[in-house]
């Protein structure tokens, strides 16, 4: 086998390689946010540190203050809560009283009627008139009383003052002396208190005797 000569290898161009310039790593703004961040964080912490026990005063101020308006609120609505109770309370106790006394008042006219033995139906003899108010705040009722009968009778009547609905707020007893048959008398029955709103008058009962 034939046998070639050696031949040496001419070095080829050299390629040089550059490193490439390192690229920005991602991590920068990350590490500088962070960075602001802690600045920033170390700002407040100084000026905290710096007018801390200011500002822990003025809070414990406020929260003070709130608590006093808290709580006159309180008292305060507690206050008008027992006002309005109380208001209450007298309104109902006033309205009991007053019924109270018409029940009384009806109980006793009624009663000077029954205690009558003998007596006759008169209500077809009594008409009622004109309800005014006297000059002692006191309701006025006018009647009408005739004798149809044939001898003298005397006359026991008993009113009513009731409101517009015919609630009995008042009742009274009227009597009529001596009247002779076939006359007619006036006569006034009167309220025993003072009566508010528009009052009529009826006649509940009566008697001649």
């Amino acid at each position: 086998m034939d046998r070639q000569p050696l031949t040496r290898a001419t070095p080829g161009p050299r390629v040089t390689v550059r490193p490439q310039d390192p690229l920005p790593s991602r991590r920068q703004p990350l590490v500088a946010g962070a960075l602001v961040a802690a600045v920033v964080g170390a700002s407040v912490l100084v000026g905290c540190s710096s007018s801390g026990k200011g500002t822990s005063t003025s809070v414990s101020s406020a929260l003070s203050a709130a608590a006093s308006a808290g709580s006159a609120l309180a008292s305060a609505a507690g206050g008008a809560g027992s006002a309005l109770a109380s208001a209450v309370s007298q309104a109902g106790s006033a309205l009991a009283s007053v019924e109270a006394r018409a029940s009384q008042a009806v109980a006793s006219a009624s009663s000077a009627i029954a205690g009558i033995k003998g007596g006759l139906d008169a209500k077809g003899d009594v008409t009622v008139g004109a309800v005014t108010t006297g000059t002692d705040g006191r309701t006025l009722a006018q009647l009408t009383v005739t004798n149809h009968g044939q001898q003298s009778y005397r006359y026991l009547i008993q009113v009513n003052f009731t409101d517009e609905n015919g609630k009995v707020l008042d009742a009274t007893a009227v009597t009529v002396h001596d009247l002779a048959a076939g006359q007619s008398v006036q006569a006034t029955a009167r309220s025993n208190m003072t009566l508010a709103g528009r009052v009529k008058a009826d006649v509940a009962n009566a008697v001649r005797y």
